[in-house]
């Protein structure tokens, strides 16, 4: 015979408020876990969205970065006839020169400051970057101080909503006319202008940050690359894939958040490890004879050690599913951070989960279960019925 499942649920209400402080600490610990994970994913998949492996950057040698890297902007001529460079239907070529550096702004409500990535993008952008689509006002004309900004920033920093202005270097302004989507890439949470304008109000002048080429096909990098970096080692260029790069980036935050995420998620694990063992310390305390009872009936040890592990792995599941609906419920925000492999500069990304995500952070809860009650049940199991009945 086994116990009935009536009889552990009974349990469980008497000590209802110990047992909701236990799944309390293990809601936390499942809700930090998933939610580290589903960030680190949505960071790799912002950044991986923003570049493609037919698509090549040149920049700087020393720099990690598009936003710390310094170009003649001579240099563009050689890139340009570089092999593997993929051409339009005009016969021009698919490559633009871009400035890329970053703005301190305000937020809206004024409670803080961040760094705005600013981008000087060339007449042909639209060709280099089909993807980019305006959603609401019209593209920046060339050769204004007009600018668009990508969706993730709209409201959120002064001036950055559509006929906003942005003040600039010098008091100059760009006044912005449209707003764009990317396909959920990096590029939503930058401002683009006209390139000459912003190597003007940035002191730029004579000098760009990269330049971008399209490539005939992802098979041609490799002699694009060969070009540049072999025979032009006086410029001191170093060619990436675009998909490339912008996973090196990823990589340095998504192992932040995770060492932070980790962190966080041990100190809370060993809080619901030990609420979990004391609540069923303390059951087994309270339920001595009980046991003493159950076991004089002729219950078997393993089936005493299964009822006190099925109560606690039952508290862990209640608390798990708490753990994951909060979790879930992030998926309503969106979450800016510094980039410091991109030298602060703020990108919007968001929580995007997966079913690998969420079974390992379920998982993890049911585990705190099982560990927090193995002890406690096997006290249970071992005890001696004729003392338990006395005491």
């Amino acid at each position: 015979m086994s116990l009935p499942l009536k009889y552990s649920a009974r349990n469980l209400w008497v000590r209802r408020h110990t047992n909701l402080a236990t799944c309390a600490g293990v809601a936390l610990v499942v809700f930090v876990l998933a939610a580290s994970l589903m960030l680190v994913n949505g960071v790799g998949q912002t950044l991986l969205r923003s570049g493609a492996r037919d698509t090549a950057i040149v920049m700087q040698q020393s720099a990690t970065a598009e936003v710390g890297s310094t170009l003649r902007q001579g240099v563009f001529g050689l890139i340009a006839a570089a092999p593997g460079v993929a051409r339009g239907a005009q016969g021009d070529t698919l490559a633009s020169s871009e400035v890329v550096r970053s703005l301190l702004v305000v937020s809206a409500d004024g409670s803080r400051t961040g760094w705005l990535q600013v981008r000087g993008v060339s007449s042909n952008v639209a060709q280099l970057r089909p993807d980019v689509r305006i959603v609401a006002g019209r593209r920046a004309t060339a050769a204004t101080d007009e600018a668009m900004i990508g969706v993730g920033l709209v409201g959120r920093y002064r001036g950055l909503a559509l006929g906003g202005e942005v003040e600039m270097n010098k008091g100059r302004r760009l006044t912005v006319v449209g707003v764009f989507e990317a396909g959920g890439a990096a590029f939503e949470s930058e401002l683009w202008a006209d390139l000459h304008s912003v190597q003007t109000t940035t002191e730029s002048d004579g000098y760009i940050s990269s330049v971008t080429a399209r490539l005939s096909s992802a098979d041609a990098y490799d002699a694009f690359a060969s070009a540049l970096e072999q025979g032009s080692k006086e410029e001191g260029l170093i060619v990436e894939r675009e998909s490339q790069y912008y996973e090196r980036l990823s990589q340095g935050l998504s192992g932040m958040i995770l060492i932070l995420g980790g962190m966080v998620s041990v100190i809370f694990s060993l809080g619901a490890l030990l609420g979990a063992a004391i609540a069923m310390y303390a059951a087994v305390e309270q339920r001595t004879k009980e046991i003493g009872v159950l076991r004089a009936l002729g219950f078997q040890r393993r089936q005493i050690l299964f009822t006190f592990l099925l109560e606690s792995v039952g508290i862990a599941l209640v608390g798990t599913a708490l753990g994951l609906s909060l979790a879930l419920s992030t998926l309503l925000a969106d979450f800016a951070v510094g980039n410091s492999a991109a030298y602060g500069v703020e990108v919007r990304f968001q929580f995007i989960p997966s079913t690998d995500i969420l079974a390992s952070a379920a998982l993890s809860g049911v585990l705190l279960g099982l560990l927090g009650g193995l002890f406690p049940a096997l006290r249970a199991s071992r005890m001696d019925p004729i003392q338990a009945l006395r005491a």
